[in-house]
């Protein structure tokens, strides 16, 4: 899939990042990818970001589109031509706009499910939620700007959590094809985040005992950027020959519509 470079301004991210016990994730995962690993924990996140001015790098600023966005991620490593790459695997996408619903996986990368997002927000105050059309996706994160991370983070400081998340800029979208994913990176122009004190946090699929059993995962940080410039650099799909051990299913795998538990 050729991508041409896109552009635009990243005006609101949330990256909300949960510790999980790296064997129960790595059952979720599909081959090539391993869960990487921060003091002995895989870590996996929801990203929710609102973009602006998002066109081709030679449209001008004016033409651009904007749309809420949310993605299901985990931090991986996998294994190519003998190196060992890292970024994230996205099992899910969701956004408000229709023509990514429409053109996504199709022109550029990555499969996008429409969704109805609600937020309000002020200068330190976020409220984002969202439910996909489908019904598979049902989240909302609400919480304010802090001085710092919380105690019980697994990353000893801010600059810490920032150079990990800021690893994770190649990002690999599950398709309707198994064991073929389309790449994405992102570069940002000046990566700069603040740290997030949530109030409440709810997510029908990380908070889904049959994927996640009790124990296995916590809420352990969240982070804020806003209004950097960006672009999006299209990369050469991941093709792996599907494992020889038995794989869960997407329906297995998908978002429960359950009620979402406070965590």
């Amino acid at each position: 899939m050729k991508l041409p470079i896109i552009r635009g301004i990243i005006d609101r991210r949330i990256l909300v990042n949960y510790r999980v016990d790296p064997d129960v994730l790595a059952r979720l995962l599909p081959a090539p990818f391993r869960p990487k690993l921060h003091r002995g924990y895989g870590l996996v996140g929801i990203c929710l970001i609102r973009l602006r001015e998002v066109r081709p790098r030679w449209l001008p600023a004016w033409m651009g589109l904007s749309s809420e966005n949310a993605a299901h991620r985990t931090a991986v490593e996998w294994d190519d031509a003998g190196v060992t790459r890292e970024g994230v695997y996205i099992r899910r996408r969701d956004t408000s706009s229709r023509l990514n619903a429409l053109a996504g996986g199709r022109i550029f990368p990555g499969v996008h499910s429409h969704a109805r997002f609600t937020v309000r927000e002020s200068d330190r105050h976020f409220e984002v939620a969202l439910r996909s059309d489908d019904g598979a996706t049902a989240l909302e994160v609400v919480g304010d700007v802090a001085e710092g991370l919380p105690a019980s983070s697994i990353f000893p400081s801010l600059d810490a959590a920032s150079a990990f998340f800021e690893a994770g800029s190649l990002g690999y979208s599950a398709t309707a094809e198994p064991g073929r994913y389309q790449g994405l990176e992102l570069r940002c122009e000046g990566w700069r985040i603040e740290p997030l004190r949530v109030e409440r946090v709810r997510s029908n699929f990380f908070d889904d005992p049959s994927l996640f059993p009790p124990g296995s995962i916590a809420f352990d940080n969240a982070l804020l950027m806003r209004g950097i410039a960006h672009e999006w650099h299209g990369r050469t799909d991941l093709c792996c020959p599907v494992a020889a051990r038995e794989e869960r299913s997407d329906s297995e795998l998908r978002t429960s519509n359950a009620a979402p538990q406070r965590r």
